[in-house]
């Protein structure tokens, strides 16, 4: 616990030097910029896509962006060489984050919508959707020596996680979609604005599936760090 407190220092300690914090409060002004100038009803309708897309930017581009800080400055691999444990270095990036991306979540849809929401699914979406953002941006991000070789291949990835989209907007509610691992968070954004009445299936789906989903992408994990940085910094 001691090594993980001191983790957690150090990441927030970092994303303060690395401008992350300064990121996400940008990145808040611009949804509010999107948001404040519409109609109630229409800004409701927007709030769960412009929370998908925070959660994107935030979840998805934030934990990449401090991987290839690390390996820039070579410390990614000196990890191994710490008693800190994968679980707590990768635990303490994803609480930082997590942080993070819910408090610009609940500022911008205070600000934007008063307290006229259901904060228990928002609060559920928000973790949910940026853990398994997270998660993804993590494990594509490791095996990439630059960060521009990695945006090229992070659209796949990025494109798949925002599929849900199609099926809340009704472009395209095809029952495929609820293989994509945002497709519960999204669901669960949308009761927040009451754009979605959960049928009782619906809301264990939007829970028990997304946790189902980042239990194996946390093994994928350790795997893609074990060989990536480990072996690597052993060879």
């Amino acid at each position: 616990m001691t090594r993980f407190r001191s983790a957690l220092r150090l990441e927030f300690t970092l994303q303060n030097r690395q401008r992350f914090l300064h990121a996400a409060v940008f990145s808040g002004l611009v949804w509010l910029a999107v948001l404040l100038p519409l109609p109630p009803g229409l800004r409701a309708a927007a709030e769960p896509y412009v929370l998908l897309g925070d959660i994107a930017i935030i979840g998805f581009f934030f934990i990449g962006g401090s991987v290839f800080f690390e390996k820039q400055e070579r410390t990614l691999g000196a990890v191994i060489a710490t008693p800190l444990r994968f679980a707590e270095y990768l635990g303490a990036k994803v609480a930082t984050l997590c942080a993070i991306s819910l408090g610009v979540a609940l500022a911008v849809v205070t600000i934007a919508h008063g307290m006229s929401y259901r904060p228990l699914p928002l609060v559920a979406g928000v973790l949910s959707g940026t853990l398994l953002m997270l998660l993804v941006a993590f494990i594509t991000s490791l095996p990439f020596g630059s960060v521009g070789d990695w945006f090229i291949f992070a659209v796949v990835p990025l494109a798949v996680m925002n599929l849900p989209v199609l099926h809340l907007s009704g472009l395209w509610p095809n029952p495929v979609l609820y293989l994509v691992p945002t497709q519960g968070p999204l669901l669960l954004l949308g009761a927040a604005f009451d754009q979605v009445a959960l049928a009782p299936w619906q809301l264990v789906y939007s829970v028990a599936y997304p946790v189902s989903c980042l239990v194996g992408l946390s093994v994928v994990a350790r795997a893609m760090f074990v060989r990536h940085v480990v072996r690597t910094a052993g060879a």
